[in-house]
């Protein structure tokens, strides 16, 4: 049985890395699958408390993913319309795959702040790029939670099994 969970949470840390730069995969959570089911082995036992404080993290980490392209656009000048926009910008382009979601968000803010001041393409332009820029930083932290529970599952694993 201990095979079965390692093979698929080896499975899940593979997913979930990928879903972390991938539109249609949750990446974090996935790969906080991974660390319950080697918890499930005969052989590695996680406090509750890690798995927690973990789990934790992959929420707050769910939360951020979206905020972060939003607050990126307020930084760089955007108003509440470029905010607005690149939240509309980021839920449209969950249906138009991986371009629709790295572009959406900065096409969003941009037409938002063009509606609400069409004169000022550069005020436009530069909350895109926050929004586009907060998009890049949600995927690395979401690469980075994955990683960090890679590192713990295979050292847990190889300390455990090997």
């Amino acid at each position: 049985m201990d095979i079965i969970l390692i093979a698929l949470g080896l499975l899940c840390l593979i997913i979930g890395f990928l879903g972390s730069f991938l539109p249609a995969l949750p990446g974090p959570p996935v790969s906080w699958l991974a660390l319950l089911l080697l918890h499930f082995t005969d052989k590695v036992q996680y406090c509750t408390q890690f798995l927690v404080i973990t789990a934790i993290v992959v929420l707050i980490v769910a939360v951020l993913d979206y905020y972060i392209p939003i607050y990126g656009t307020k930084k760089l000048g955007g108003t509440a319309y470029g905010q607005r926009g690149a939240t509309v910008g980021l839920i449209v382009g969950l249906f138009l795959g991986p371009l629709g979601i790295i572009l959406g968000p900065f096409v969003g803010a941009f037409i938002g702040e063009l509606i609400h001041d069409n004169k000022d393409v550069k005020k436009a332009i530069r909350s895109g790029w926050g929004a586009f820029l907060g998009f890049i930083a949600g995927t690395v932290m979401k690469m980075a939670v994955c990683i960090v529970f890679a590192f713990y599952f295979i050292k847990d694993w190889l300390v455990s099994y090997f």
